[in-house]
C-alpha cells in the first residue's frame, strides 16, 4: 500500500512558477513509476508528466513540454513537478499517481495507475 500526499498548489499570476511535491509512504517508492495528472472543472483527468523509477526517463504532455519538469528524490520518497511560465489554461487540480513497474514505458491512462493522492489546486490568474 502506498499513500501519496500532494502539496505546493496555490494561486499564481500568469507567467509565474510553482513547485508541486508529492510525498509517498512506504519503503518501495523506488519500485514505482510516478505520474502527474490534472483535472479542470467539467473535464477529464489529463496526463501531464511521468518519471520512471530511477528518474532517468521522463515524458511530458505536449501542452507542458518545455515549461514543466518532473523529478524525484528516492531517498526522500518524493516526486516533484516544477511548473514555469504558467498559463491560465494550466488551472486545475493536480494529482500525483504511482504505478508499480521498473519499466520506462509511458503510461498516460489514469486507470492504469495503482495509487493516487488527494490532489492540490493550482489556479493561474491575474
Amino acid at each position: 500500500q502506498v499513500q501519496l500526499v500532494e502539496s505546493g498548489g496555490g494561486l499564481v499570476q500568469p507567467a509565474g512558477s510553482l513547485r508541486l511535491s508529492c510525498a509517498a509512504s512506504g519503503r518501495t517508492f523506488s519500485s514505482y513509476a510516478m505520474g502527474w495528472f490534472r483535472q479542470a472543472p467539467g473535464k477529464q483527468r489529463d496526463f501531464v508528466a511521468q518519471i520512471n523509477w530511477s528518474g532517468g526517463s521522463t515524458y511530458y504532455a505536449d501542452s507542458v513540454k518545455g515549461r514543466f519538469t518532473i523529478s524525484r528524490d528516492n531517498a526522500k520518497n518524493t516526486v516533484y513537478l516544477q511548473m514555469n511560465s504558467l498559463k491560465p489554461e494550466d488551472t486545475a487540480v493536480y494529482y500525483c499517481a504511482a504505478r508499480r513497474t521498473l519499466s520506462a514505458v509511458v503510461v498516460a491512462t489514469p486507470t492504469l495507475y495503482d495509487y493516487w493522492g488527494q490532489g492540490t489546486q493550482v489556479t493561474v490568474s491575474s
